[in-house]
């Protein structure tokens, strides 16, 4: 016989009925791990993690990425999650790529300072997949990495082709932060822009060391005014507050870079659109249509006008006819011009 049934009726009824109480307050301590668990299986959004070494007000490179990551979110809206991490510098990047690459599918590095550190941490997340918005040819990817070229030498030919079309002194500067490669080279195929069209102008080049330092684009822009400079690009992020006060101060001009933001300061007479947010947009819209692939990628003036293209804020038929005709030979190889 069971326990039970050696129980009197009234105690086996009653042991029955705690035994009930007792299933039933089981069940209802797991029901909300379950709940739960069904919850995060029906939660389908894509998982993005972004990381901006720079600041996202920058009204430069970091902001145009900011502004394409805030642009696929507005495109899908609650299937889209992001975390975004700000103002990292070059000791902290690892760091913050792991606490990206741990919490979500795709990451996406603001920059090509951050390609050192995300070739490093992709090997240790392989079913985290990686993009790298300015990232440069030549190095080898793991298969989780892909690397978009903004081709920042093509338009900052046209950038100095126009800035020689609009100066009045003859006389154009560029201040580059970093003195990398393809900070550089943006450099140096702006002088070669702006020799195509006067080849007589006055070229001013100088590099801060830092895209954030203020005070040292101040100092370097003001030298290139005093030499006569009234058109002035640059690649900077946060430096660019030091330009516009040197510019501002003498009546000169600026052609900003990254983004179309006409009519917004008259400081500003063109701006260069290198498309980085979006290259951002498009790592998003890749992952969410299933057709995100890995390796090497060129956008620039081939992509169309939202990966690369000019933008004068007071133009005219003959100016814009001028900077199509040079963007066509650049894209035929007829003006040939250095890697990004």
């Amino acid at each position: 016989m069971t326990g039970l049934q050696q129980l009197s009726p009234r105690s086996r009824n009653r042991r029955l009925l705690a035994r009930g109480l007792t299933i039933a307050a089981l069940a209802a301590l797991s029901a909300p791990a379950f709940f739960m668990k069904n919850a995060h299986a029906a939660d389908d959004a894509m998982r993005v993690g972004v990381l901006i070494p720079g600041s996202k007000t920058d009204k430069g490179w970091m902001e145009s990425g900011y502004d394409g990551v805030e642009a696929a979110q507005k495109e899908f809206g609650p299937k889209l999650k992001t975390q975004i991490i700000e103002n990292i510098n070059y000791a902290d990047m690892e760091q913050a790529l792991t606490n990206l690459a741990s919490k979500n599918q795709l990451v996406i590095g603001v920059g090509g300072q951050t390609q050192a550190a995300v070739l490093k941490i992709a090997k240790r997340f392989p079913n985290v997949k990686f993009s790298i918005v300015g990232g440069s040819k030549g190095e080898t990817m793991p298969p989780n990495v892909a690397g978009y070229d903004v081709k920042q030498a093509e338009i900052a030919f046209v950038a100095g082709a126009t800035a020689a079309m609009l100066s009045k002194s003859n006389a154009v500067s560029y201040v580059g932060g970093m003195e990398i490669p393809s900070i550089v080279n943006a450099g140096k195929e702006f002088g070669n822009g702006a020799r195509y069209i006067n080849p007589k102008i006055k070229y001013f080049e100088s590099y801060t060391g830092d895209f954030d330092n203020v005070a040292k684009a101040r100092e370097a822009t003001a030298a290139a005014i005093a030499q006569g400079a009234d058109v002035h690009y640059h690649i900077l992020n946060l430096g660019l507050r030091g330009l516009e006060q040197a510019a501002k101060e003498k009546n000169t001009h600026i052609i900003g870079s990254y983004t179309d933001r006409c009519g917004t300061d008259p400081l500003y007479v063109a701006y260069s659109i290198t498309g980085v947010g979006f290259q951002a947009q498009y790592a998003i819209e890749q992952l969410e249509k299933g057709a995100w692939q890995p390796g090497y990628k060129a956008f620039g003036l081939a992509m169309g006008p939202k990966a690369s293209g000019m933008a004068v804020c007071q133009t005219t038929p003959a100016m814009q006819a001028k900077i199509k005709q040079i963007e066509d030979d650049i894209l035929s190889g007829k003006i040939k011009v250095s890697e990004g």
